[in-house]
Formats: C-alpha cells, sequence, structure tokens
C-alpha cells in the first residue's frame, strides 16, 4: 500500500483539497480521502490522465511531409496516397522506434492510455510475417518501453471501396480474410498479455473496407464488453459511396445493419446527420473525434453541440500523430465550434468552465471507448495522474476549474510536470526518459526512407 496526499485533485465530484490517494500493489487506487488531517502535501494539483482514443503510431513519421499544395486540389485522399508510399517502406523496427516516440510525447502531453487502431500487419510485399502479431508486438514493445497504457484495437481490412470492391495493391499491407484476422486477433491478445492493464479490441477499419457480414463477425470474435472501433463518415466522398452503393451514408448503414451499444466508437462521424447522432447517442456509443487530424485533412467541423445536446458521449485522439497534445485536441475542438457557429464556449453548460467540459468529457468518452474503467481518481481505476506546476505563469493566481481553462487555452509551454501510470512516474520535470533516445531513432529512420 502507497499513501500519496495532494493539495488540490480533481475528483468526479470536483475538486477538493488536501486529498489522500491510497494505491494497492498492482498501482490501483483503492481509497480517496478529501480533507484529510495531519501529513504534509507531497504533490500540488493532480488530474486524471486522459485517454488518447484513436492513434496509428507509425503516421508520427509523416508529420509535415504532406503540406506541400499538389498540381490538382489536395484532401485526404491526396494524402492518402503519401502514407501509402511512406508506410511502404516501414520495417518491424521502424514501426517499434515511431510507436515509442509518439507514445513518449502522448504520456509529457497529458494522455495516460492509448487506443492503437492498427492496421499495418504485414512485409512490405503484403505477406504475413511467420508471426501474425509481429507488428502488434511492436507497439506492445513500445506501451510498455514507454509505459502508457494500451487498448490494442487491430483491424479488419479486406476491401478497397464499400459493398467489398476489390483492394488497392497500395493497400497489401493491411489485407486478411476471416481466418487470417481471427488468427491475428489471438495472436494480439497474447502480444498483449504481459502488459499490466492492456485491453484487447478490434477495429473492422470501416465501410469501405469491410462488409456488414464481416463486421458482424468480427464482432462476435470478441468477448463480451471488449470494444469496437471504426472510421465513418469522415469524407464526404465516403459518404456518398456509402449512400449510392448501400442505400445509406454510414452511420445510418451501421445503426441498420450492425447495431451499434456502448462497446462501439465511430471515429470521426464528421459529416453525421441530427438523426444519425441522436441514434448514436441514443445506443450509448461513442463518438471518436480527432480535431487536429480533421483539421490538418481538411475534413469538416463535426456538429458537437447538437451531440452533447442529445446525451452523446464523446472522447478526443491524435490519430495522424502530426501534433501530439490532449490540450491542442481539446483547444481545436472548441475553436473548431466557436467558427463554425461563431460564438464562444460552444461544449460548455452555461456558466461553467469549458476546460473542465471538455476534460471531463474526454475522460468519459475515452475510458468507455478504450474499456478502461472506472474512470478518475476514484476507488478501483488505474492510478494516471497528471501533475500541474502550480509556479507555471498560465496557473498563476488561478484555482480549480481556472487551471483546467489555463491549460486547454492559455499555454504555450507545459505546466505538466510529472505523469503517473498505475501509479509510477512517467514522467518528471515534462519529460519522458526516453524522449532523446527515441528522437535520435525516429532521426535515424526517416533519414533512411526519405533518403530512398
Amino acid at each position: 500500500m502507497r499513501k500519496l496526499l495532494f493539495a488540490h485533485a480533481l475528483l468526479p465530484e470536483g475538486w477538493r483539497r488536501k486529498v489522500l490517494v491510497t494505491l494497492d500493489a498492482t498501482g490501483r487506487i483503492s481509497a480517496v480521502e478529501p480533507d484529510a488531517t495531519g501529513g504534509e502535501c507531497q504533490h500540488a494539483i493532480a488530474l486524471p490522465g486522459l485517454p488518447n482514443l484513436h492513434s496509428h503510431a507509425f503516421q508520427r513519421g509523416m508529420a509535415g511531409l504532406t503540406e506541400q499544395a499538389g498540381a490538382n486540389e489536395d484532401s485526404f485522399w491526396t494524402w492518402r496516397e503519401l502514407m501509402y508510399r511512406f508506410l511502404g517502406r516501414l520495417t518491424p523496427e521502424d514501426v517499434e522506434a515511431l510507436a515509442t516516440l509518439a507514445y513518449a510525447e502522448m504520456l509529457e502531453a497529458g494522455f495516460t492510455r492509448v487506443g492503437e487502431f492498427h492496421y499495418l500487419h504485414h512485409d512490405a510485399e503484403g505477406r504475413p510475417y511467420a508471426n501474425p502479431a509481429e507488428l502488434a508486438e511492436r507497439i506492445a514493445a513500445a506501451a510498455q518501453g514507454t509505459g502508457i497504457h494500451l487498448t490494442l484495437l487491430p483491424s479488419f481490412y479486406a476491401h478497397g471501396e464499400a459493398g467489398g470492391g476489390a483492394p488497392l495493391p497500395a493497400q497489401r499491407r493491411f489485407l486478411n480474410d476471416r481466418d487470417g484476422f481471427a488468427r491475428l486477433l489471438e495472436a494480439s491478445r497474447a502480444a498483449i498479455a504481459p502488459l499490466p492493464g492492456a485491453v484487447l479490441g478490434a477495429a473492422p477499419h470501416s465501410l469501405r473496407a469491410a462488409t456488414f457480414a464481416e463486421i458482424r463477425d468480427v464482432a462476435a470474435m470478441l468477448a463480451p464488453g471488449e470494444p469496437l472501433h471504426i472510421h465513418a463518415a469522415e469524407q464526404l466522398r465516403e459518404v456518398e459511396a456509402c449512400r449510392a452503393i448501400l442505400g445509406a451514408p454510414p452511420l445510418q448503414a451501421l445503426l441498420d445493419h450492425v447495431g451499434l451499444d456502448a462497446r462501439w466508437c465511430l471515429i470521426h462521424a464528421t459529416h453525421g446527420t441530427e438523426a444519425e447522432l441522436t441514434a448514436v447517442a441514443k445506443a450509448g456509443a461513442v463518438v471518436g473525434l480527432c480535431p487536429v487530424t480533421e483539421a490538418n485533412l481538411g475534413d469538416g467541423i463535426f456538429p458537437a453541440p447538437t451531440y452533447r445536446a442529445a446525451g452523446g458521449r464523446y472522447g478526443v485522439g491524435t490519430d495522424s500523430n502530426v501534433l501530439i497534445g490532449a490540450a491542442e485536441e481539446l483547444r481545436t475542438l472548441e475553436y473548431g465550434q466557436r467558427l463554425a457557429l461563431r460564438t464562444r464556449n460552444a461544449l460548455a453548460p452555461r456558466g461553467a468552465s469549458t476546460g473542465r467540459a471538455l476534460w471531463d468529457a474526454a475522460l468519459a468518452g475515452g475510458t468507455q471507448a478504450l474499456a478502461a474503467g472506472p474512470a478518475g481518481i476514484t476507488p478501483g481505476a488505474w492510478a494516471d495522474l497528471v501533475l500541474l506546476d502550480p509556479t507555471h505563469p498560465a496557473l498563476a493566481a488561478r484555482e480549480g476549474d481556472r487551471w483546467l481553462d489555463a491549460l486547454v487555452f492559455a499555454t504555450r509551454t507545459s505546466p505538466i510536470r510529472e505523469v503517473w501510470v498505475r501509479g509510477r512516474r512517467v514522467v518528471e520535470d515534462g519529460r519522458h526518459p526516453l524522449r532523446a533516445a527515441a528522437e535520435a531513432r525516429v532521426s535515424a529512420v526517416l533519414g533512411r526512407i526519405l533518403a530512398a
């Protein structure tokens, strides 16, 4: 048993002073006592760490490589062509190096669990490795080395267009049939077994890559409660193709033919209608928003106030990892709504703190989507904590929710001093101990790939 005393901590019921947190031997919280008497506070300001519900770790190496205008109009689809060329050169060692850097940066930024939507499975020619979970093991090694909690979501990918269209040659590293995916899923379960707190789920990639029957088959391969994620309604071209081929836009097609419940996380859902999003909220599913990537790709703006008014849950993810930060994702989400609606404080209840509303929503939605509950600084939860520096200028003369407003909206340099996962410090003085070595490895990887 370990006992930690915080001057201030954000609990599920709100901010409390002199909070004594007791941890068991596994790193879970066994007791929380506000207004504790006696003892000297060891730490100043504690927040629950956020889940990052959607990551493609290897894309960290592409950051900044797609910002040159092409001869024709640029879009997600032109970005995808460069992504295909980039991943064609990656070795298993490269995947581990890129994931290690991405995960170290996530921890520094306040994310304590990552949902890795893992669709890179085979070698550069599309041949399965002797170990079908070769690349999943690399992701697990990066999570274990950095200390971040992992929800691994192996992706099922069989087609290139809605309705079962033939895949593209550039997609060969992703592809599996049902039997191959079942083998991959079980090998992935073994790969994460040594990681404390790791969770396995599955991710039918999208309605472009999997048929309704295949999505139902993938869902049946999981145990009850294991999470399911899918890309949906990210691009207008995708929406129109689903409407033309499947007879309905993506969200409605999933509602009608797959059935959604609390296990499901719909990544992006950018172009959902009010009726679709109301039905998603009623089903208890989570929408996974990735505002920095969605802005970078020009996807559009998710109608968050409409969804929130329907009682919908959402979380945030870093997706392409072009820029990694919990505050950046929350700030971009709110600012997108302000620009679209020409208003302020769009995602907070009247009279409430926007920073607090965003943090609470991302914590609850992300925890559900990654099957990582319970959420927050509460008995039974993992001791996944973000500790703020009370001497940081952005936090000066503030308290409570104002700290969160400053963290999300008013910092250029991060006020995050320490990050703990399972009660173990993994970031100290704002920096992960593997950061320098990870940067050196990635520099070597990119030097080889980009020179080719």
